[in-house]
Parts: C-alpha cells; structure tokens; sequence
C-alpha cells in the first residue's frame, strides 16, 4: 500500500528534516517538533486542524517540557492544512504575529512544490526564534524525539 507522505516527501527529505531539528535543538532548550498526518480518521473530521494539532501536542507530550518551551509543526497532508503550535513560555514572549510569518514562508514553499524545503524553512525559522528567546542551558536535555512523527 503506497502512503501518501511519499507523494510529498522521500526517506531522505526526513532525514534531512529531522538532522534540520537536531542542528537547531544544538542552539536552545526549545523542543522542535514536526508531526505530519496523512489523514484525518472518521472521529476527526469534522475537526479543524488548530483542534488536531492541540491534540496532537498533548499526545507527544509537548506540553511537558521543563521550560514550556515546546513547538509543534502539525502537517495534515491530505486536507493540504498545517498548524504551528507553541507552549504558553515562548508564547509569552513572542507576539502572535511570529507563527503567522513562518507559516506563510512556509506556505510559499509548498504551493511551489517544494513541501520538505517548506517544512526545513520551517523548522530554522523556529529553531532561530527559540534559541534567541531560550539558549541552550548546560543541563538541556532532549526531551522529545528528533525524528519527523508519521501518522
């Protein structure tokens, strides 16, 4: 059965996405996370993909973290939608407006086809946003997976 991460990504595009997070997580006490879904399940969709990616950060744990300085890249690949989500710690210190610039040079990517460089812009932007507000500490542990989820 041909899985429909395939049509936008290949094994070394998520390699290269989850090397991208590990780069950035060298720089901050910030977690980066990118989650991608290739569909919605029956119970879900009805739901719009801000709700999918809150449930999403509570699954993974996101929320967790020592700092509260988790970011979720949520990828709902078939309704072509996706979510950033950050925990309340980074929110406090950065406006609204931050989520919306990264996720339209985001969004430039993917509508001209490039959905891993879209998703790599993605994750640096982020990656720069954490490690200016939260430095790595000497005592930073990685508390989420690097890798990029698949569900």
């Amino acid at each position: 059965m041909k899985h429909l991460i395939y049509d936008f990504v290949n094994d070394d595009e998520l390699l290269r996405i989850t090397n991208k997070i590990r780069e950035y997580e060298k720089l901050t006490a910030g977690e980066i996370c990118v989650s991608i879904r290739e569909h919605k399940t029956l119970l879900q969709w009805r739901k719009p993909v801000a709700e999918l990616a809150k449930r999403e950060f509570v699954r993974l744990g996101i929320g967790k973290t020592r700092d509260k300085t988790g970011v979720l890249i949520y990828i709902l690949l078939e309704e072509r939608q996706f979510f950033i989500l950050a925990d309340s710690a980074i929110n406090d210190k950065v406006t609204e407006d931050t989520w919306h610039k990264i996720k339209d040079g985001m969004q430039e990517f993917f509508v001209n086809g490039k959905f891993a460089k879209g998703i790599i812009y993605g994750v640096e932007k982020t990656g720069k946003v954490l490690a200016e507000h939260f430095p790595v500490k000497p005592d930073d542990t990685n508390e989420i997976p690097d890798r990029v989820i698949l569900n």
